[in-house]
């Protein structure tokens, strides 16, 4: 194999820093020295078969994803983009959805939490394949969550550390938008929590108004207390929404289709406070972590949230509702065996206590079947209604 060294094609550096590996890191995990592996990403050594089965196993990928023949072309599958605005070389987070691969861009309007995460892939020139980083038979494992609850960061490390190979990947979304991206094929599961204003629940009507035609299985995941977070102090004495429109208090709204805005336009509408007295409210953060920075670097004097994001911020909080977040899950999925694991998960008393740890979060719910329906008993619903 080193005779043919010349003509091999390293992709090492590219799966390590992938993985957010260091050289020594990787050097220590695979048992060679830190030379040895610079050598092997410059091209200069081929590796033996054994240190080449290592190197594999350690970055979880295929030895033919780490080494290709001079002028092979780097394996690349057809994908489906979940947004229409991604450029060639894209990083890109992947699950496979109904046998097709689903791509979701590594950026901030999709990640539930800060900072750089591994990409599965990159995006080829053409802008209609992907080039993936590891071997797609882990795809096989992993479930895709749309959603914006920030403790399913928690959830997803419960199933991890569970060891039998399942994988949730959680990608930011609102309740509306998370169940249309299930509706069009773009993810398996939805997260809505929105609040009722009726003896219905909310949560299941619009699961079944979106996906009524496969039907579904809504299972509870978390109770927690949205509201109004504002500066450490609450220097403008907020009490109630009513107080926004107070002078001199700038507030920052959450985007069209979330649940905490349709909660804040309900209790305007209810008191008769027109939304255009109240200083930014075509303001809008694109989440909850947003909402809270904003406030927390002075940007705002109020901003839609959670309770437990607000403490994370060190930010005072106004409750206005507590809400339930619902898991949607079509019926044609529930039986694939990282959605059993999950169930599983939803049940442990490890996951419970971790997301009752957070402030303003309660787990009495979670787990408990809050509805099944099939597509039959859906059939007369208006598909698009609001």
């Amino acid at each position: 194999m080193g005779s043919e060294k010349e003509n091999i094609v390293s992709q090492v550096k590219a799966m390590r820093m992938a993985r957010g590996m260091s050289q020594k890191e990787l050097a220590e995990r695979v048992g060679v020295g830190r030379q040895a592996i610079y050598d092997m990403e410059s091209g200069r050594y081929v590796p033996n078969t054994m240190v080449a089965l290592r190197l594999a196993k350690v970055l979880a990928c295929a030895v033919e994803d780490l080494f290709r023949m001079l002028g092979e072309e780097p394996h690349a599958q057809p994908v489906i983009l979940a947004d229409r605005d991604i450029a060639p070389g894209t990083r890109l987070s992947v699950a496979k959805v109904n046998d097709e691969l689903v791509a979701y861009p590594q950026d901030g309007r999709w990640l539930l939490s800060e900072g750089f995460h591994a990409a599965d892939g990159l995006l080829e020139p053409s802008g209609q394949r992907i080039r993936l980083l590891h071997d797609d038979q882990r795809l096989h494992q992993r479930i895709l969550l749309l959603g914006c609850d920030p403790s399913f960061s928690i959830l997803n490390a419960h199933i991890s550390r569970y060891g039998k190979g399942a994988e949730l990947l959680c990608r930011f979304a609102s309740s509306r938008r998370a169940l249309e991206g299930v509706r069009k094929g773009h993810a398996h599961l939805a997260a809505t929590h929105l609040h009722n204003s009726g003896p219905e629940e909310a949560n299941v009507i619009m699961s079944k108004d979106l996906l009524g035609q496969s039907g579904a299985l809504v299972v509870g995941f978390s109770l927690f207390e949205e509201g109004l977070m504002v500066a450490l102090g609450n220097p403008y004495r907020i009490a109630t929404v009513v107080d926004l429109t107070k002078e001199g208090v700038r507030f920052v709204n959450r985007d069209q289709g979330a649940a905490i805005r349709v909660l804040l336009d309900d209790q305007l509408a209810r008191l008769r406070v027109p939304p255009e007295r109240i200083d930014g409210y075509d303001r809008a953060a694109t989440s909850h972590i947003h909402a809270a920075q904003m406030v927390a670097f002075g940007l705002a004097d109020a901003a839609l949230g959670l309770r437990a994001v607000a403490a994370t911020y060190h930010l005072d909080f106004v409750p206005m509702q507590f809400v339930r977040c619902d898991l949607v899950i079509p019926q044609h999925f529930c039986s694939l065996p990282a959605v059993q694991i999950l169930m599983d998960i939803l049940q442990s008393k490890a996951l419970r206590a971790d997301i009752a740890s957070l402030p303003g979060y309660e787990t009495s719910m979670t787990g408990s079947v809050i509805d099944v329906f099939s597509g039959s008993e859906c059939r007369g619903l208006q598909k698009d209604a609001s």
